[in-house]
Order: structure tokens, then sequence, then C-alpha cells
């Protein structure tokens, strides 16, 4: 227990002084011949009459406490994280099974070098992937059709079980490029990410999200599907998503210290992330897609904030209703029983 105001307890002194001046200044005597007439008058209702002006006392005492406003009440500290939404979007066409080189000197399907690397920028690789935990992650791959594999969800483990299981489309009437509709569905989830939780979990989404974010890894031009991307673009930005596009192709030759100009495919990527706010990035194998993945994190970080709080409840109405209950009985008994001529 506290006080709001703790030297207002300083003015009770003051002010029983003061009463107590006063009163002994209009004390009036008056002359008698006897006082034998006074000599009951320790019985009866009279020896009661100190009553009242001890609650007069206990009434003032109250409102000086009551000014003093006793409270209690505690401080707390909460971290509040603004996590990031991110829908990964992975190509899963049979053109993903061709070979990329490996820091090692050996080589891998494109496909697995994506999961790979998906797989670290998910939990982290402890060197340049941080990884994103307090981030909720969605997994959707295209070929001809875009599915979604996961939707947005904190349970990183259980989605990085999922990157790992992926596979390359090898039906012949299922394969192509469709990250039109891929892109269009990333950000409807994205859109809906609160209904989307809801029906899921049965639980509101209720933390707050300081971007949504859709990473889009594909080595085609897009030639399925029912949206165009810039069709596709045109709502992410709408929804206010930033599409980051990574082009897997083979290095081209090319003057050295000169970037290889940009193909068709490549310039609709680059229009994509442009429009979104997001950025364009070519990779040609593990190393440069690795670089890639760990720009995006460095560009897209959590933000996290201490809030300090404090939770009072106040008592003030204690004293108060202490005080107004003496000075009621108070005010009764001068009234009723121990009435006196004036």
């Amino acid at each position: 227990m506290t006080l709001a105001y703790p030297w207002i307890l300083f003015l009770l002194p003051l002010i029983l002084v003061v009463a107590w001046l006063l009163r002994k200044e209009i004390r009036r005597t008056l002359p008698v011949p006897s006082l034998l007439q006074w000599s009951h008058r320790g019985s009866g209702r009279a020896r009661y009459l100190w009553i009242p002006k001890l609650l007069g006392w206990f009434t003032l005492v109250g409102l000086v406490a009551c000014l003093a406003r006793p409270q209690a009440g505690s401080t707390h500290s909460l971290q509040v994280t603004e996590g990031i939404a991110i829908q990964m979007l992975v190509d899963v066409s049979s053109s993903m099974d061709m070979t990329m080189s490996l820091p090692d000197g050996g080589q891998k399907t494109r496909l697995e070098i994506a999961k790979e690397l998906v797989e670290s920028f998910i939990v982290g690789d402890g060197d340049q992937l941080t990884g994103r935990e307090g981030d909720m992650i969605g997994l959707i791959t295209f070929a001809r059709y875009a599915d979604t594999r996961s939707p947005l969800t904190f349970g990183h483990s259980a989605l990085v079980q999922l990157v790992r299981n992926l596979r390359i489309q090898d039906r012949l009437n299922e394969d192509g490029t469709a990250y039109g509709d891929a892109l269009a569905l990333a950000a409807a989830r994205l859109e809906h990410l609160e209904d989307d939780q809801q029906e899921s979990t049965g639980v509101s989404f209720t933390g707050p999200v300081s971007s949504k974010v859709i990473i889009l890894l594909t080595d085609g031009e897009n030639n399925s599907g029912n949206h165009m991307p810039v069709e596709a673009a045109g709502l992410a930005m709408k929804w206010g998503c930033k599409v980051y596009c990574i082009s897997l192709g083979d290095p081209l030759p090319g003057t050295a210290g000169e970037t290889p100009p940009l193909n068709s495919s490549e310039r609709v990527l680059e229009h994509i992330s442009n429009e979104t706010g997001g950025i364009f990035r070519k990779a040609f194998d593990y190393e440069s897609l690795q670089a890639v993945y760990s720009e995006i994190d460095q560009l897209e970080q959590s933000k996290i904030s201490t809030m300090n709080y404090s939770q009072v409840t106040e008592f003030f109405w204690l004293p108060l209703a202490v005080a107004a209950c003496c000075w009621a009985m108070g005010l009764l008994l001068e009234s009723t029983w121990l009435r006196t001529a004036p």
C-alpha cells in the first residue's frame, strides 16, 4: 500500500493543533455558587457525550487520509514482438530437376538446393541465416497448379518436415509453371490472415504483423494458370504484400565485371518486385542462392519492443467511507440519544 500524496498527512497534526487552539479560544466559564447540582455528571447518558467528539476527530482523520490517496499496484514489463507473415513459394516443375553446383564442387538438383536453403531460412543455420522464430510462415508450391502445402503457422518444425518432403511434379498433365496463380494465392492468404487463423485453429490471431512478405523462387517463365504475373502483383500491391523474386538459372557468358542482361521472364519478375517494394535477384549456384536468402533475411527483421505499464488500484474510498460513517453516526447521536440543549 502506498500513498499518492503522502505529504498531506503532515497537515493532520497542524489541523489538530489549530482546532485545539480555536476550541480553547472560544471556551467560556460561568461562575456558580456550588457544583453539587452536577455531582451526577458521571452517571446516565452524560458520561457518553465524548463519543460524538471522538467520531468527529475520526471523520477528520478519514478525510485527510482520503486526500492522501492510498493505492496499491505493481509495475510490469511486457515484451512485444511484431512478427512478419511470410509466404514461401517454391517451384516444383520438372525444370527444377536440373543440377546446380555446390561449394565443395559437387552437384545437386535445383529443388534439393532450394529445399536446404528454405529450411535454413526458416530455422537458421548458425552462419548466414538467423532463422524466423516469432514469424508466421506458410508454404505454397506450384507447377501447372498452385498448392497450399502449409497455411501460415508458427509450427516451424512441422513446416520443415513438409519442405523436406517436397518432390518434383513428374506428371506430364500437371507439369508447367504457374507462379502467377501461386502469387495470387499467397497474397490472398496474407490478406485474410486473421480469418485463416481462426478457421484453422479456432483462435483469433491478435498479434501485430509488421509486414507481409512473399518469397517467390522459380526457374522459368509463367506458362500456365489463370492469373497473369502482373495481375497477381497488382493484388499483392493492393493488399500490402512485398514480393521478393528469385530467379534460378544457369550462368550466362558475358564480359567480366558486367552483369548479364535480363531475359523476358526475368524482367517480369523484376517488375513484380519493384511494384510491390521487394527486390529481384538471380542465382546460379548454391552460394549465390544462399546469399539471396541471407539478404532477404536481413531486410525483413522482426521488431521487438518492451512496454512498461503499471496497474494501480485506488483505495481512497476506504478512509472516505470510514469518515462518512463516523460523521453520520456522530450526527445521529447528537440529534437523538445524546442531544443537548443549546
